[in-house]
C-alpha cells in the first residue's frame, strides 16, 4: 500500500501535534497540519490529501462551514473528511453527513488507534 497524506486541521496546536506524531509512528503517513479551515483550504489544494482531519469547534471558520468550503471547491471536493470532535450530537451528525463527511473522531481519541480509525472509517483495510 503507498503512504498516505493526512492534513490535520484543528486550531489547538497539542491535538495537532499528538495526531501527527501518532499517526507517523504507527502508519508511517506523511501528515500535514493547519491552525485553521483557511489554513487547510490552502495546503489541500497545494497537496492534494488522501484524507482531511477537520476539527468541528474552531475560531473564525467553524468545521461545518469548512467542510462546506472544501466540498463546494471542484480540485478538493472529493477528497475524504474526518470530524474530529469532542461534542458528537447525533442531530449535527446527519447535516455534517449530508455535506459529505465520511465520519466522526470523538475527542479525546486514543493516539495508539487513531489511524486505525481512519482506516477503518475509510475503508483502506488491508
Amino acid at each position: 500500500m503507498s503512504q498516505k497524506r493526512i492534513l490535520i486541521i484543528d486550531d489547538e496546536a497539542d491535538i495537532r501535534e499528538v495526531a501527527k506524531l501518532s499517526l507517523i509512528l504507527t502508519k508511517q503517513w506523511d501528515v500535514l497540519t493547519a491552525s485553521s479551515g483557511e489554513e487547510g483550504k490552502k495546503i489541500a489544494l497545494e497537496f492534494q490529501p488522501d484524507a482531511i482531519l477537520l476539527d468541528l469547534i474552531m475560531p473564525n471558520l467553524g468545521g461545518l462551514d469548512t467542510l462546506k468550503l472544501f466540498k463546494e471547491s471542484p480540485k478538493i471536493s472529493d477528497i475524504p473528511i474526518l470530524l474530529l470532535t469532542a461534542t458528537a450530537k447525533l442531530a449535527v451528525k446527519v447535516e455534517y453527513v449530508q455535506w459529505g463527511a465520511q465520519g466522526i473522531i470523538i475527542k479525546p481519541f486514543d493516539p495508539g488507534t487513531l489511524g486505525d480509525q481512519i482506516e477503518q472509517l475509510l475503508g483502506w483495510e488491508k
